[in-house]
């Protein structure tokens, strides 16, 4: 048997595994990443992104969030999408949808929707670096 390490055995000498953004071990749930495509009405982005800023709080205290980030389309101005970290489906789908703090999110950027969101839910399959 291989004097390695064994995340390393059956790797070629030299490289190096980043097992902090590597995938979780086997038995180990993997993280969620929750993806909203959100339109916005015209007119009212500025107002929704501070919407969204002053949610923030609300997401870092839910259950199993770990991160929250916000990207505006370049091609299409009133397109934005949410990023957020979950440690489970759940943390999501039942724990922060049936919170106070969700319908106190729904307040503060609901009325800017121009449609309900587009909301997906993937999990990290590969990271190549």
């Amino acid at each position: 048997m291989s004097g390695r390490s064994p995340a390393l055995r059956g790797y070629p000498c030299g490289v190096r595994l980043n097992t902090h953004n590597a995938a979780p071990a086997i038995g180990r749930p993997a993280m969620i990443m929750e993806i909203a495509q959100i339109d916005v009405k015209p007119g009212m982005e500025a107002e929704f992104e501070t919407g969204v800023k002053n949610a923030a709080p609300l997401f870092k205290r839910a259950k199993g969030c770990t991160g929250m980030a916000l990207q505006k389309s370049h091609e299409k101005p009133q397109r934005y999408r949410l990023f957020v970290k979950w440690g489970t489906l759940e943390n999501h789908t039942v724990d922060f949808r049936g919170s106070a703090d969700f319908q106190e999110w729904r307040k503060l950027v609901g009325h800017c929707f121009a449609s309900p969101p587009d909301v997906e839910h993937v999990t990290e399959v590969i990271h190549a670096f």
